[in-house]
C-alpha cells in the first residue's frame, strides 16, 4: 500500500523543457552520432528521422498518459493503471536498467573529455556522486543546474556548427553521402533509428518528474513536445554539420566527431570539448532525478524493496532511491564501455515506450489528445527498431528482463497468502 508523502510541486514549464533538453541534447549529439554512422553511414540522416518520428508518436503518448496521471513513475505507473502490474512491472524495469546504462554512458563521456588519460572512471564516478549529491538537495536546484548547463551547450553546438561551415570544413560536402544514404541497406538505416532513439528519448524524464510539476495537465504535454521539437532541430543541424566536414567513413571512425569537425578553427575544439562535458553532465542530472522517481513509484507498490520509497522530510525527495540509483550507476561504470551502454539503453528504453503506446491506445474520452494510429505506429516502431539492434544489446536487454521478472515472481510467491 502506498502510504508515502508525496513529493512537492515546484516546476514550471520552462523547467520542464529544460531538464527533457538536457536530457536529449547530452546523450545525443556527443554519444550516438559515431555508432549510428557505423550502422548506416550517410544513412544515419534518414536513421535520424525515423528516430524523430517514432520519438514523436511515443511523445504523444506520453504527454496524453502524463496529463490523466501526473505522479512519479511514467510509463511504469501509466502500465498499471491501464494494462496490470506485470505490464507496469516492465515498463518500469525497462526503464531503471536502460537508464542506469545510459547514465554510465554519459558520466563516462564527460570523462572522456575531462579527465587526464588513466582517471576517466574515477572521474567518472565522481561525477555522478557530484550530481546526486545535487539531485538530493531539490528538484528546483536540479532544475537551477540544468538551466545553465543547457544554455552552455547550445552556446557550444552553435559555434561548432559556426566553425564547420564558416571556417573551410566542408569540404567533404560532396562524399558526405559515401556511397548512397541506400549503401549500408536499410537494416543499417534501421539499426541506426534505434541508437540514435537513445538520444531522443530524454523527454520521458518530464513525464517521470510529473508529481513535482505545477499545473500538470497542462504543463507536462506542452513542455515534452516543446523539448522534443528543439532537440529534433538541434540533432539535424549537427547531423549534417558533422557529415559535411568529416564525411560519414570519417564520422564512423571519430570517437569524438564534433571536435573532429571543428579541427579546422584551433580555438573552438577547445570550446566543443567542453560542451561535450557539460552536455554529460546536464543529461547524467536528469537521468538521476528520473531514475530516483520511477525507482519510487516501483518502492511504492513493493515492485522493489519499500525502504526506496523514502521521502526526505526538508529536500522533498526520495533520498534513498537516489543513493541506491547511485550507487548501481557507478558499479555500471566500474565494468562498461560507451558503445554497449548505447545498445543495451536502446532496448530497455524501447520496450519502456512500448507499454506506453499499448497504454494510451486504451485512454478514451476526455483523457484521449490524439489520434490512436499514433500509439499503434510507436508501438509497431519500438518492435521493430529492438530487433534491429546489436545482437549483444539484445541478448543482453534479454537477460536483464529475465532478472527482473524472476525476482518479481519470487517475491509475489513469498508474499501470497497461506491457506
Amino acid at each position: 500500500m502506498n502510504n508515502t508523502p508525496p513529493l512537492a510541486r515546484r516546476l514550471g514549464t520552462v523547467d520542464a523543457v529544460v531538464i527533457g533538453l538536457g536530457s536529449m541534447i547530452g546523450a545525443g549529439v556527443f554519444a550516438a552520432f559515431t555508432p549510428a554512422a557505423q550502422a548506416a553511414g550517410s544513412g544515419l540522416l534518414i536513421g535520424l528521422a525515423v528516430a524523430g518520428l517514432v520519438a514523436y508518436c511515443n511523445a504523444t503518448s506520453s504527454a496524453q498518459l502524463a496529463a490523466a496521471y501526473p505522479t512519479s513513475g511514467g510509463s511504469y505507473v501509466y502500465g498499471r493503471e491501464r494494462l496490470g502490474p506485470w505490464p507496469g512491472f516492465i515498463a518500469g524495469w525497462g526503464f531503471i536498467i536502460g537508464k542506469s546504462a545510459s547514465s554510465a554512458a554519459m558520466a563516462m563521456t564527460f570523462a572522456a573529455y575531462a579527465a587526464p588519460p588513466g582517471w576517466e572512471r574515477p572521474v567518472a564516478i565522481a561525477a555522478v556522486v557530484l550530481l546526486v549529491a545535487v539531485n538530493y538537495r531539490g528538484v528546483t536546484r536540479t532544475a537551477g543546474l540544468a538551466r545553465i548547463i543547457v544554455a552552455a551547450v547550445l552556446i557550444a553546438l552553435a559555434v561548432a556548427v559556426a566553425a564547420v561551415w564558416g571556417g573551410g570544413r566542408t569540404g567533404g560536402t560532396a562524399s558526405m553521402w559515401g556511397g548512397g544514404v541506400l549503401a549500408h541497406g536499410w537494416y543499417g538505416i534501421l539499426q541506426s533509428a534505434g541508437l540514435l532513439f537513445f538520444a531522443f528519448a530524454g523527454y520521458a524524464r518530464i513525464a517521470t518528474l510529473g508529481e513535482e510539476v505545477r499545473d500538470p495537465q497542462r504543463t507536462i504535454p506542452r513542455a515534452i513536445l516543446v523539448a522534443l521539437g528543439i532537440a529534433a532541430l538541434v540533432y539535424a543541424c549537427v547531423g549534417v554539420s558533422v557529415l559535411a566536414a568529416l564525411g560519414p567513413d570519417g564520422v564512423a571512425s571519430s570517437p569524438d566527431p564534433l571536435a573532429a569537425a571543428v579541427a579546422g578553427w584551433g580555438w573552438a575544439a577547445p570550446v566543443v570539448r567542453a560542451g561535450a562535458a557539460l552536455a554529460s553532465l546536464g543529461a547524467l542530472l536528469a537521468l538521476v532525478a528520473g531514475l530516483g522517481r520511477t525507482t519510487l513509484a516501483m518502492a511504492r507498490e513493493g515492485d522493489l524493496p519499500r525502504w526506496l520509497a523514502a521521502v526526505h522530510p526538508r529536500f522533498q525527495v526520495p533520498h534513498h532511491a537516489e543513493l541506491a540509483v547511485g550507487a548501481v550507476i557507478c558499479m555500471v561504470i566500474a565494468v562498461a564501455d560507451l558503445r554497449g551502454a548505447i545498445g543495451f539503453s536502446s532496448f530497455g528504453v524501447l520496450a519502456y515506450y512500448l507499454v506506453a503506446n499499448l497504454s494510451a491506445f486504451t485512454q478514451t474520452g476526455p483523457d484521449r489528445r490524439y489520434p490512436r494510429f499514433l500509439q499503434v505506429a510507436g508501438a509497431a516502431a519500438c518492435v521493430v527498431l529492438v530487433a534491429t539492434l546489436p545482437l549483444e544489446s539484445v541478448l543482453a536487454g534479454l537477460a536483464m528482463f529475465a532478472l527482473g521478472i524472476g525476482y518479481r515472481a519470487v517475491r509475489l510467491r513469498r508474499n501470497r497468502p497461506k491457506l
